[in-house]
């Protein structure tokens, strides 16, 4: 086995002879990596992973280290690999890590008891508010993309497992649970709504008055209208649903590769990005993650 001490010379010598760096950005290259085998605790190359590389990222971010510093070491440990893996010391897989871009900015999310008074604004005796409150609810407690809820299918709704199969980006099929608050509102929607739309043939779960998929815009103009009527005055969309679901989730201990699974992300940076709100979240989001590894 090789230690990464004899790992790491190895590439200074290689930066300086092969590459033709200078000193000081050979330097910088082996601060960088410095900081992630501190956070890493490896001894010899063969313990690295490439899930090592992912983590790091989310964990200096989390921590509140800067877009770009972040960035920088990300770029250096992966040389680092490269490396490893072109001179055969490395032999897993160094993963496309999708990093935030300097400028984004991430959504808001809302608190628990924004939430509440959300999902409380519609006037469930209404037969249009009711189908929205049994959408809302179904979005929360799901994770789901809002084109993913919309085009929802009847078929793909199992009430007795309270799973929902949903078809994502890329074509990527996943299973998400539902909780029973919900379910119980999808229930009520479709016996006392649905059953009497003129579209009640449709495929489509929660559809118009016209018995049409409800469209994009329109329940876009729907959350807006909840959350000025709950008081809420941050700028929100459907989206801060999904971001507060799993915002939540992290808060209370979920594992972040399950979140990862149910928000159908096939890199967990991207995840990290959804939930990136405070750095004490997302470091304890880790810690979990790495106590249960």
């Amino acid at each position: 086995m090789m230690m990464i001490n004899d790992a790491i010379e190895l590439f200074a010598q290689y930066i300086l002879a092969e590459k033709g760096l200078s000193v000081t950005t050979m330097k910088n290259y082996l601060d960088d990596i410095k900081q992630f085998l501190l956070y890493a605790k490896k001894d010899y190359v063969e313990e690295l992973t490439g899930d090592d590389i992912s983590l790091f990222l989310i964990y200096q971010l989390g921590m509140g280290l800067s877009v770009s510093t972040a960035l920088r070491r990300l770029s250096s440990t992966k040389s680092f690999y490269v490396f490893l893996k072109r001179d055969g010391y490395y032999h897993g897989e160094i993963p496309e890590v999708e990093a935030p871009k300097k400028s984004e900015r991430l959504p808001s999310y809302l608190t628990i008891e924004e939430v509440e008074a959300l999902l409380d604004a519609p006037d469930v005796t209404k037969k249009g508010e009711l189908r929205d409150k049994a959408m809302l609810e179904t979005m929360y407690a799901s994770g789901l993309r809002v084109s993913e809820l919309i085009n929802l299918e009847r078929a793909n709704l199992n009430m007795k497992r309270g799973v929902i199969k949903v078809m994502g980006k890329g074509s990527k099929e996943r299973k998400v649970p539902v909780g029973e608050f919900a379910l119980g509102y999808i229930v009520k929607y479709i016996e006392e709504v649905r059953n009497f739309n003129v579209g009640k043939g449709s495929k489509y779960l929660f559809l118009n008055r016209e018995g049409k998929p409800i469209s994009r815009i329109y329940f876009y103009k729907q959350v807006k209208k909840y959350a000025e009527r709950a008081g809420i005055i941050k700028a929100i969309s459907p989206h801060t649903l999904r971001h507060s679901f799993a915002t939540h989730l992290l808060e209370e201990g979920a594992d972040l590769r399950a979140v990862q699974e149910m928000l159908g992300h096939s890199n967990i940076a991207t995840t990290q990005i959804y939930t990136h709100v405070s750095k004490n979240r997302i470091k304890s989001a880790y810690d979990v993650y790495m106590n249960k590894k």
